[in-house]
């Protein structure tokens, strides 16, 4: 006996053509292409999310770097001291504290 797609070959396939909308030449229209297309730029998206959270993290610490050289400390130093005195603190709270309130950021370093 045949198996027929029926709705729901076509329901697949207008989900991923749905969701090509705006590619360029046939990636937009013809399924096959199309899956492809789709598949690559979810690997794309997800490649990009990490490299973006690769990023915020070097931005939180040439901001906690820049506060320590204003306050004549290393950034080694600094966490080194941190670690030490069980000051559990991360970066992003750090590069916030050196950013917005650098009165506060020297006491934290004065206390280390």
């Amino acid at each position: 006996m045949r198996v027929k797609g029926g709705t729901v070959r076509s329901r697949r396939h207008n989900k991923i053509l749905k969701a090509t909308k705006g590619y360029r030449m046939s990636k937009n229209h013809l399924y096959r292409v199309a899956h492809e297309a789709y598949m690559h730029a979810g690997q794309y998206a997800y490649n990009a999310r990490q490299r973006r959270q690769s990023q915020i993290r070097q931005l939180w610490i040439s901001r906690i770097n820049a506060a320590c050289k204003n306050n004549e400390i290393q950034y080694k130093d600094l966490i080194g001291g941190m670690k030490s005195k069980n000051i559990e603190l991360n970066r992003m709270v750090l590069a916030d504290i050196a950013y917005n309130n650098p009165e506060v950021f020297s006491f934290l370093v004065k206390s280390l």
